[in-house]
């Protein structure tokens, strides 16, 4: 049997352990969400369960099993991926247009029998989800357990909580003291008429005790959950992760250190009629039916998740260090990338992640990727989150593109750029797509927009010169971008699918990515992405207006460019762009990178 049938048949004996221990468990139904305590986009490897029982490894899915149905839902990201990864497991994939869709709760209601049971580890569902899943077991005449983990019982060698120590982040990257922080925390809350607030989620952590950790891939947050009262904190931490040297500078800023598992005992002795500030979208439904009976809850949305979202100016300097930093080792990595191929090395998409890495790696203040890399080759590249593995990658040679989604985590910054590089001779059609994706990028990052517009407002602006030519993307234009913590943070999001709430608004310090596409099945696959900050307010007689600061530092391929389709503006913005990049990067490369940094930037 081959490796790829065996690993087919592991996945069928896993779904079949899991039928057996619902049938035990009195379950007719079994959802897994991916998702863990802290509703986390990257999981710890110990609340992998879907793709432990599934073998389907995207991000972003969620796995219903019953008696005689298996099925992943997940979004058109992951869609060719999953096909491949699911096929001959008997597990189905269930299309759905977003990653926030809840069409799996829409089957449950039809699918689900009267009186049937579904059970779901209320310890990784999110509270807000809970409600709608509720009212869809309802609909179906159904009932909800939520106490059920049965992961435990299959899973003989399920990894145990990490490990690595949290650390702090000090000055002068970490600006704003955490008394300080602290402090504006629980203005807010008393603003709130709150005496309690409970954060689960981890990078509001790590911003808020200006602490950072390593139990995430990629992501340099910790395990934890903490209660903040009016006088003092309690960070709940698995134990020996924090030194007594940090654990005595914690104590002088007000913060108590608790064990891990003690959260839930904490919530449950609040005292009566005390008042307690969560957010429904950023704590799981276990965590809050812990809370004593007695407490009036507040719902809103974390403060931290505001605040951290708006980047200080002195942050701001740090960031434009760290993408100088990123900038400079893509120069090294280019330049390399192009000789190697000038000489005709054999180079496969694995080569790109460990020489783009290796580049970072010897810059200053480098601590890691900030992701995965994604590197693909024609027809990969049209695979929006592809993942070249060892058993599964491709050569670079011949002609067409090489799409390069990568990243790093810097003491002063989080950076996150994607790049398309020609290989080869390419004709009119690779041109065509790249220029239209380009003119999107440029398009939205010339933008001036009114303060407080919400942020999903603001996709159609890229996708207009691609859907002028009758082409569309399946993925959001921007994601929110962390300050040397999660690439992907909130609360905006430049996305169609995104609704336009009020937390969305967009507000002066605010970093988000800029990165549309075109995406052609079994072909290639085009996405240009830089990282914009808005920039301070400018006052007009109609209110004040924001602007894009272009933060990354690279250039953008022109051999890769139809001049034709761009207006006499749009070169304007390329050359003004590369002559920044050329000016800010200069100083920090020599050599055969500084000939390639000149090279690249020569005006159209």
């Amino acid at each position: 049997m081959d490796t790829l049938l065996a690993s087919k048949a592991v996945i069928r004996s896993r779904i079949a352990q899991l039928r057996t221990a619902l049938v035990n468990a009195r379950l007719d139904a079994l959802l897994v969400p991916s998702s863990d305590p802290h509703l986390s986009e990257y999981l710890p490897p110990r609340w992998k369960g879907r793709e432990y029982l599934s073998g389907f490894t995207g991000s972003v899915g969620t796995l219903i099993v019953t008696a005689d149905f298996a099925g992943v839902w997940t979004d058109s990201r992951y869609w060719v991926q999953a096909e491949a990864e699911l096929a001959g497991s008997g597990i189905v994939l269930m299309k759905i247009p977003t990653g926030a869709s809840l069409l799996h709760l829409d089957w449950l209601a039809a699918n689900l029998k009267p009186g049937q049971t579904l059970g779901v580890d209320g310890a990784v569902l999110g509270l807000s989800t809970a409600r709608l899943l509720a009212q869809s077991v309802e609909c179906a005449k159904a009932v909800l357990r939520t106490d059920v983990d049965l992961l435990n019982d299959i899973w003989p060698e399920r990894p145990a909580l990490p490990e690595a120590p949290i650390y702090e982040h000090q000055a002068p990257y970490a600006v704003t003291p955490r008394a300080e922080k602290l402090a504006a925390l629980r203005a807010a809350m008393q603003a709130q008429g709150a005496h309690w607030h409970c954060i689960s989620t981890l990078d509001d952590l790590a911003y808020l005790f200006n602490l950072r950790g390593a139990d995430v891939n990629y992501n340099p947050v910790f395990l934890a959950h903490a209660l903040i009262g009016m006088q003092r904190a309690t960070l709940f931490v698995p134990e020996g992760k924090v030194s007594p040297a940090l654990r005595a500078t914690l104590a002088a800023d007000g913060v108590d250190l608790a064990p891990y598992a003690q959260a839930a005992s904490a919530m449950a002795a609040l005292p009566a009629e005390s008042t307690l500030l969560l957010d429904p979208r950023r704590m799981t439904y276990g965590l809050h039916q812990a809370i004593a009976p007695g407490v009036r809850i507040i719902e809103a949305f974390n403060p931290t998740t505001f605040t951290k979202s708006r980047k200080l100016e002195a942050e701001a300097v740090f960031v434009r260090q760290a993408m100088e930093q990123d900038g400079a080792a893509l120069c090294e990595f280019f330049t390399w990338l192009e000789a190697a191929l000038a000489r005709a090395d054999v180079i496969t998409e694995l080569d790109i992640d460990t020489h783009i890495c290796a580049a970072r790696a010897r810059r200053p203040g480098f601590i890691s990727p900030s992701f995965g890399t994604i590197a693909g080759y024609n027809a990969n590249g049209a695979i929006p989150h592809y993942h070249a593995t060892a058993a599964a990658h491709a050569t670079i040679s011949g002609n067409g593109l090489l799409l390069i989604d990568s990243g790093g985590q810097y003491l002063g910054g989080t950076t996150d750029i994607t790049r398309v590089v020609p290989i080869g001779e390419l004709h009119a059609e690779h041109k065509r797509d790249f220029t239209l994706v380009l003119k999107g990028t440029m398009g939205l990052s010339a933008t001036r927009f009114p303060r407080g517009t919400k942020s999903p407002m603001l996709d159609a602006i890229a996708r207009a010169p691609i859907w002028q030519a009758g082409v569309d993307y399946g993925h959001g234009t921007g994601h929110g971008v962390g300050y040397f913590l999660n690439v992907h943070e909130g609360p905006q999001v430049i996305s169609a699918t995104a609704m336009p709430e009020a937390h969305t608004a967009m507000e002066p310090g605010m970093i988000t990515s800029i990165e549309p596409g075109i995406y052609r099945p079994g072909k290639w696959g085009v996405r240009i992405e830089n990282l914009v900050m808005n920039t301070a307010p400018e006052m007009t007689e109609f209110g004040e207006f924001l602007r894009f600061e272009t933060l990354t530092l690279c250039p953008i391929d022109t051999r890769c460019i139809d001049r034709d389709l761009l207006r006499a503006d749009e070169i304007t913005w390329l050359n003004d762009y590369h002559a920044t990049v050329r000016a800010r990067l200069t100083p920090h490369v020599s050599g055969d990178a500084l000939a390639w940094l000149h090279l690249r930037t020569t005006p159209i």
